[in-house]
């Protein structure tokens, strides 16, 4: 196992219980909009797709719940909450705050073994982009931002960061549709590594502020082509 990834197994090396692992499936179908925003769920649906019994099945979206990707209706059910634009603002300023720290620390402590795994998550996200795979390129733009937060030694922070940036990541699903788009985030990331490894922590900072807010630009796109996938 590699460090990144051992660092992100630190906080529970624990076998993940039955109601965790569906949190984790239903967190990822709902990300990538597999489940889309606004679609009813019900615990025996949940436990029937999972082969499961109701008791995981309520565990886990009650746990989405508390993070927000779905909203639990009395009499009702459950719903996948629909995306909102002043949310998305939310998560960028909260994401902002958290990852410019990071890079920042970074800039004055790196683990040398975590910078060497950095450039072969890169060298995938390249060749994601070039298929227009953008499923595997967030897969792989999660992987890089946990290597900043490991490798300044910011586990916790990154752990806060996970919480939020899952609604960020289903717009993202929506916009990063070509690979031109996809290009453009690369070179925001190489910008980033670039200044973690000159040790100039005001350009990481701006690097990645501005990494940050693409969300931003591409979200006017998002509303007008998916008005309904929207509050």
């Amino acid at each position: 196992m590699n460090k990144v990834a051992a660092s992100a197994r630190r906080r529970n090396d624990a076998p993940e219980s039955a109601a965790h692992q569906i949190e984790l499936a239903l967190r990822r179908a709902i990300v990538t909009l597999e489940l889309s925003p606004g679609m009813r769920l019900s615990e025996s649906e949940v436990a029937l797709r999972y082969n499961v019994s109701r008791q995981p099945a309520r565990e886990a979206l009650i746990a989405l719940a508390k993070i927000g990707l779905v909203r639990v209706l009395p009499q009702r059910g459950t719903v996948v909450v629909k995306l909102s634009a002043r949310q998305m603002t939310q998560v960028r300023f909260t994401r902002e705050a958290l990852e410019t720290a990071i890079v920042r620390r970074a800039c004055e402590r790196f683990d040398p073994l975590i910078r060497l795994a950095i450039d072969p998550i890169m060298a995938a996200q390249r060749e994601a982009a070039r298929a227009a795979d953008h499923i595997a390129f967030q897969q792989h733009d999660e992987r890089l931002h946990a290597a900043f937060a490991a490798g300044a030694d910011a586990d916790l922070a990154w752990q806060a960061v996970i919480d939020v940036k899952c609604h960020m990541d289903r717009v993202c699903h929506l916009t990063l549709t070509d690979a031109q788009a996809m290009e453009g985030l690369i070179a925001q990331h190489e910008a980033i590594i670039a200044a973690i490894d000159a040790r100039d922590a005001d350009a990481a900072e701006a690097a990645m502020r501005h990494h940050l807010t693409e969300i931003q630009r591409a979200l006017p796109r998002a509303l007008a082509e998916h008005a309904d996938l929207f509050e």
